[in-house]
């Protein structure tokens, strides 16, 4: 059915008139809406439904039509009141949400971005909004340059890291948004004030509890303590509350006060759904109460993103980077959009993520969380579960409409009952989007902000539900399952046509005995209406965002390493395993990989950590397949990993991602001649394609990971289910989650009055550091020793002290000063481990990023032996820089050691700078000019004298960068002798593995 603009004249769709109404430039249309209301009624207008790819076995429903029974949503009553409902009709043969048996097999796809040229648009930010700009549109910038970034902690190494891009400033280039997008329009009462108002207003800071003492007590039963029985059988013992002077005697008169006289986020509401003969439940709170706790979150205030920003590597603003999600495209070219009608306006960008969750293993128990954050909050505050920056929105009904035969029907109807549900919970984003809110942010600064639905966050099934795709194709473009193994890159910027989607939406109105039918020929899921539909400046094709731990860790590496263990065996692979070097951030596989079950991403993570050393040196395949290609499959997997994961990403970085993906593409035809596999089209490898378009519109993949989400599952769900009698469960989890919001909130306030409300101020960065590449480490040593009274290297010793105090002197002369020196000590005391940490740019704590371990063979408790750990580290010989790896050595580390005071007054001249903590090295071979062409990995050696004596000295521990893993070259056969405490030992030849952490791989790459 279509309709009529009355201004303009134009006939559009019933959806698309909707769009036309949000993002018409015409004066006429404009003028219309404002004089009738329309934006008012926006919400109101209707949606049509996608389609699913039906089995054979269900075909016969494509051509058959069925009454759509209503879904209805309201208020939590025996008697479902008509005031109010929500309906909506839907197909009784849908998409089953959850039973993905049958997709083992399938990988995930992901964003893209296609030139939008949609009637009314969606998608009417156009491709050339996304490009990087021209010479012409350089010389128009302004030329002043805005530090940026966090503040830079001292570190007395000499050299903290490289990075591949050598141009990386170390001042950071900003172009703000022109005008007075994100600028504040007022003041107002902060959060804390308002809060104080809605709290007795008494001297007692603690208040509504008496002391501080009731406060903590509560604070701790309500987030650290026992359950409630345990709680209520301690406080009965009389002496407890008299001598404590608790105001609370048992756990229903604590919770008493948590509910009445604590404030907090906005409650859940219960509603029933009735769909077909079946009720069920979902919980939910209201979306824009929900931001504006965020906006407002007083620890926020003072790091909130309000306009979209341009960062440049150059003074010239030529060399576009990309980190948060401000640095984007998307944020620029909606805020031109919204600018258009609403001059002046913060956009508030809204990331939703959906995933199922087991509650129970053997109950069969699940739920169904939404989660809200927002694109204002940095990355770096926002993937932390302690910073609370994600809000649970609601639990999805988790039904599984068992009553339904047709299994097809059924799909259906679950489809159209989550974008019902979903629907109904982001409903108030329709109109809020368009004509704005006033919020306040933390520090008190008003607002008109625009929250816009921008990023969907989910794993493959979840992507597919939302963007009514079908199963084995991409989410998000119309690539056919039969490229999905082919490198096609020109599939990287085109997304599906929304305007057709829209249009066989449409189609249910006009020709309902149809509609399944043209769903199915469209690949669309017939859905009666997409919670997306009516969301303004939203393309739900390109809000789908990668998705590094299902995609990459659950998806591609896990089928890489299924292959290469078939390729060379179990017990070859297994066997190097547990042959690796340690080292602080590797996992040595005891058992191997070989007989790992249900394996985590986390575990993943860990073995891709060595998987590339368990392939060198490889024997040919079939006895005549050579090696080759498939170590470089591993290794350009690997490097799209890595690369996939910087924190920050450059033009030329987006580059080497692409070109990472192209040389896997390059060879993977040798695991097909092997017949390892007959083709490669997996969702999850086709969406590759779509990582580097999504990171220049949303920024760096760490923005939006499900890794996050997953671990909110803890504290949103099993922890709040097992606090729960396990009856009417989820509204029981709901009050347990609100009374631990208002604890969390009330925390809060009274620290800001312990602070005599001090507001807090945002420190001014010394130096720009890009977020996230731990640039400011510095190192930390215990402050006393592990060891005292430790037998020294003299000769080293001697060396190193005659070397500090003529940094001139000849060889000869030296050898002569050697043996002449006199040492007025014997023994040393010694430290064992030695450790880097970064200080957080948020909470100002440290914490441990890499370590190095130092500590002989000793006996353990139980009197087995402990053999030694000797860990291998990259030394700055004095001439290295803050890139590259020219200027570095690699050293094993035997000893960690200081001099005292009276030695250093004796051994050292006066004006000699005298370090504090020194370390005995032992060296290897210098790096070679270029790496190995296959695996790209750099070759060393034991540096070692005529004799095979190793070559040592002393260095200051400042001169240690970071902890370095080595991978043995086994040969055709990993030796039997070898060990992982032995193998450096007994190994001659060692590659530098770059991959044993994600801050060694951006310097050696």
């Amino acid at each position: 059915m279509s309709r009529k603009c009355p201004a303009c004249k134009e006939v559009f769709s019933r959806s698309g008139l909707k769009h036309h109404y949000c993002l018409t430039e015409a004066q006429g249309c404009r003028h219309y809406l404002a004089e009738r209301g329309a934006a008012e009624n926006l919400s109101d207008t209707e949606s049509s439904s996608n389609s699913d790819n039906l089995s054979d076995e269900d075909s016969d429903d494509t051509n058959d039509y069925h009454a759509f029974p209503q879904v209805i949503i309201g208020p939590a009553v025996e008697e479902l009141d008509e005031t109010g409902q929500f309906h909506l009709g839907i197909d009784p043969s849908g998409d089953a949400l959850g039973d993905y048996a049958d997709l083992d097999h399938w990988q995930d796809g992901d964003v893209e971005m296609e030139s939008s040229e949609d009637k009314g648009g969606l998608g009417d930010l156009e491709e050339s909004d996304w490009e990087t700009e021209t010479e012409e549109d350089m010389a128009k910038m302004p030329s002043e340059s805005t530090p940026g970034g966090t503040q830079r902690d001292e570190v007395p190494s000499k050299s903290c890291t490289a990075w591949r891009d050598r141009s990386l400033p170390e001042t950071g280039f900003t172009r703000q948004y022109p005008g007075g997008a994100g600028k504040p329009i007022g003041t107002s009462k902060t959060c804390n004030d308002v809060y104080a108002t809605q709290v007795p207003t008494t001297q007692n800071i603690y208040a509504p509890f008496s002391s501080r003492i009731d406060w903590e007590i509560a604070r701790w039963a309500k987030l650290r303590g026992p359950g409630s029985t345990a709680l209520t059988e301690l406080l009965r013992i009389p002496e407890v509350p008299d001598l404590l002077g608790l105001s609370f005697r048992t756990t229903d008169e604590l919770n008493d006060i948590v509910d009445k006289r604590l404030p907090g986020r906005p409650r859940f509401a219960r509603h029933e759904v009735l769909i077909g003969d079946e009720v069920c439940e979902i919980f939910y709170r209201d979306i824009i109460e929900c931001i504006r706790s965020l906006f407002g979150d007083p620890d926020f205030g003072v790091y909130l993103v309000f306009a979209p920003e341009k960062h440049y590597m150059d003074a010239g603003k030529t060399k576009r980077m990309f980190h948060d999600m401000q640095t984007g495209r998307w944020w620029w070219a909606t805020q031109e959009q919204v600018e258009r009608d609403s001059p002046g306006a913060t956009i508030i960008p809204i990331i939703i993520s959906t995933d199922k969750t087991q509650l129970t293993l053997f109950r069969n128990k699940t739920a169904y969380p939404i989660y809200l954050t927002i694109g204002n909050i940095p990355k770096e505050i926002r993937r932390r579960p302690s910073s609370r920056a994600y809000v649970l929105l609601g639990y999805l009904p988790t039904t599984k409409l068992e009553l339904i035969a047709n299994k097809a029907a059924r799909r259906r109807m679950l489809a159209n009952l989550y974008h019902a549900c979903m629907k109904k919970v982001l409903e108030p984003l329709e109109k809020a989007g368009v004509s704005g809110l006033t919020m306040v942010s933390g520090n008190g600064a008003t607002y008109k902000t625009h929250p816009i639905f921008a990023c969907f966050v989910g794993d493959y099934p979840e992507q597919i539900l939302a963007s009514l795709g079908t199963t084995g194709k991409c989410a998000c473009c119309p690539i056919p399952h039969d490229w999905l193994g082919d490198h096609v890159p020109e599939m990287a910027s085109k997304l599906r046509d929304l305007s057709v989607i829209l249009n066989i939406l449409d189609s249910f109105e006009d020709h309902p005995e149809k509609f399944l039918k043209s769903c199915a020929e469209g690949n669309v899921k017939p859905v009666i209406e997409p919670f997306w539909i009516n969301l303004p400046y939203t393309h739900i094709f390109r809000s789908i965002t990668p998705d590094v731990l299902h995609q990459l860790y659950q998806g591609i590496v896990k089928h890489l390493v299924a292959w290469l263990i078939e390729a060379f065996g179990a017990a070859e692979i297994d066997a190097r395993c547990r042959q690796m070097p340690p080292n602080h951030h590797i996992r040595i596989f005891g058992n191997g990989i070989s007989s790992l079950s249900k394996v985590t991403g986390h575990e993943h993570d860990q073995i891709c950590r060595i998987l590339l050393g368990l392939v060198l040196d490889m024997p040919p395949l079939d006895g005549t397949v050579s090696p080759a290609p498939v170590v470089r499959c591993v290794r350009a997997i690997l490097d799209f990993l890595y690369l996939a994961q910087y924190p920050v990403h450059t033009n030329n970085t987006l580059s080497l991602l692409d070109d990472a993906l192209a040389r896997f593409h390059a060879d993977k035809d040798v695991f097909v001649k092997l017949g390892i596999c007959e083709n490669f089209n997996l969702p999850k490898l086709h969406f590759a394609l779509h990582y580097t378009q999504s990171i220049r519109l949303f920024g760096t993949t760490d923005n939006f990971n499900t890794e996050y989400t997953e671990r909110l599952h803890i504290d949103f769900t099993k922890d709040a289910y097992r606090a729960t009698n396990k009856k009417d469960e989820f509204t029981q989890m709901t009050v347990w989650l609100e009374r631990r919001e208002k604890i969390y909130r009330h925390d809060q306030f009274v620290n800001w009055r312990v602070r005599q409300r001090e507001k807090p101020q945002k420190p001014i960065p010394q130096t720009w550091s890009p977020p996230g590449l731990d640039l400011d480490r510095r190192l930390h040593l215990a402050k006393r020793p592990a060891v005292r009274s430790v037998a020294i290297p003299q000769l080293a010793l001697a060396r190193f002290v005659t070397l500090t105090n003529e940094p001139n002197i000849t060889r000869g002369q030296l050898e002569h000063a050697i043996w002449n020196f006199h040492l007025p000590l014997r023994k040393l005391s010694v430290w064992h481990h030695l450790k880097f940490q970064r200080m957080d740019v948020v909470t100002g704590k440290p914490s441990t990023v890499d370590s190095v371990h130092a500590w002989p063979a000793r006996m353990d408790l139980r009197r087995k032996p402990v053999p030694g750990h000797f860990d291998t580290v990259l030394v700055n010989d004095g001439s290295g820089g803050l890139t590259g790896i020219t200027g570095y050595r690699v050293g094993r580390v035997r000893a960690i050691f200081s001099l005292p005071t009276a030695a250093q007054d004796a051994l050292f001249k006066s004006s000699t700078d005298i370090p504090q903590h020194l370390a005995y090295i032992e060296w290897y071979t210098k790096l070679q000019t270029q790496p190995d062409p296959n695996h790209r990995m750099y070759k060393i050696s034991p540096l070692v004298d005529e004799r095979g004596d190793h070559i040592s000295s002393i260095i200051p521990v400042t001169d240690i960068c970071q902890s370095v893993h080595l991978f043995p070259k086994f040969g055709s056969t990993a030796p039997a002798a070898w060990t992982s405490a032995t193998v450096l030992d007994n190994c001659r030849t060692f590659y530098i593995n770059p991959f044993s952490n994600k801050f060694l791989y951006r310097t050696m790459y």
